[in-house]
């Protein structure tokens, strides 16, 4: 992928449908924390020694492309437009955090997308795999793959009491945060989420909006991570989050069962209004956009919807972000209202194909 296609591309390979559980799991996703010995945390260092954690990252990237077997793209963030750096952001590639102070923050993308490397965010190194649909056992094979590379090559923060030194205490241990996206609607109509949200914490799970920690929980989509990281082995930590989403799964497959049971004309009204909003609008907010695009998504999965195909809506969830339509038209100026027109044309370009290729 090309850097132009990297910023101007809606899809990524993480996130195309696909995979176990592919109707309500949209991806799952495995991070690594980890620090060098003897220089200061990212919030703490200076110029010169965030430079030298850069160098020595860069220094194993040849080394991190032949396990991956496939190419690296490496950006300096230093180098990208505002807009550029949010569109990563958007595409769940790197965090907000990362670009705050963007001195000596690189960005490592492998080819496909599945791969990224966070450097001088919070921790030094911050290494993330991702796949579509429930699988975690898959990025986690490929990060401790690399992590391995980066330990062979690099002296890595680490206590034996303590394990892994990371800058937050949430992350000591295994520094590994394992997540899963879920779109969980039928929980959403039929009011349930809170008891879900309400009993994570004591499973030792965090549940946070579409775009992480902060955010608010729109377009009915949920990550579900682990919480805690120390006092428990890597397979251990997998095990409890796997197990927690299949039962999440399993009311959400019951909430969407009682959905189309009683009032079923209602559901029916509601996917279809938003199916014509998202299709023939001329001007459309980021907020209402996803709402509407969760009820659609909702319609094609119980069959309501027949010929359109699931995949616009995953397609759609980094196309109609706000970032992502400014740097199309390369103009960061834009109004309020000509982005939400042009959020609309494109969404409806999107549905005409999507429909077409049936």
């Amino acid at each position: 992928m090309s850097k132009e296609e990297l910023f101007t591309q809606p899809q990524v390979s993480w996130l195309n449908g696909e995979g176990a559980e592919g109707d309500i799991v949209l991806s799952s996703r495995i991070r690594l924390a980890r620090n060098f010995r003897d220089i200061p945390f990212p919030n703490r260092a200076d110029l010169a020694q965030l430079a030298k954690v850069k160098e020595l990252v860069q220094s194993v990237l040849p080394d991190l492309e032949k396990a991956l077997a496939c190419p690296c793209r490496c950006l300096s963030l230093d180098d990208l437009t505002k807009l550029e750096k949010n569109v990563l952001i958007e595409k769940h590639l790197i965090s907000s955090n990362h670009i705050k102070n963007p001195a000596h923050r690189i960005a490592v993308f492998s080819e496909d997308l599945k791969v990224s490397l966070m450097v001088n965010e919070e921790d030094h190194l911050r290494l993330q795999c991702m796949v579509p649909g429930l699988d975690l056992k898959t990025p986690l094979t490929v990060a401790f793959q690399l992590d391995d590379v980066v330990e062979s090559k690099l002296d890595i923060a680490f206590n034996e009491k303590m394990g892994y030194l990371t800058s937050c205490p949430t992350n000591l241990g295994t520094g590994l945060r394992a997540s899963v996206m879920l779109h969980l609607p039928g929980l959403v109509f039929t009011q349930q989420i809170g008891k879900i949200i309400n009993i994570s914490p004591q499973l030792g799970l965090a549940v946070r909006g579409l775009f992480g920690e902060g955010t608010e929980f729109i377009g009915n989509i949920f990550q579900i991570s682990n919480q805690l990281t120390l006092g428990f082995t890597e397979a251990e930590l997998i095990e409890n989050l796997t197990g927690a989403v299949k039962e999440i799964i399993t009311h959400e497959r019951a909430a969407r069962k009682a959905l189309m049971a009683y009032p079923k004309d209602k559901v029916v009204d509601d996917v279809w209004r938003s199916f014509g909003i998202l299709r023939y609008a001329r001007s459309i907010s980021d907020q209402e956009v996803l709402s509407l695009l969760s009820k659609v998504r909702l319609g094609i999965d119980l069959g309501i919807i027949e010929d359109v195909k699931a995949q616009v809506f995953n397609e759609l969830l980094v196309a109609s972000q706000t970032n992502y339509l400014q740097n199309l038209q390369e103009n960061e100026n834009m109004s309020q209202n000509e982005i939400d027109k042009k959020r609309a044309e494109l969404i409806r370009a999107a549905f005409a194909k999507s429909i077409a290729r049936e």
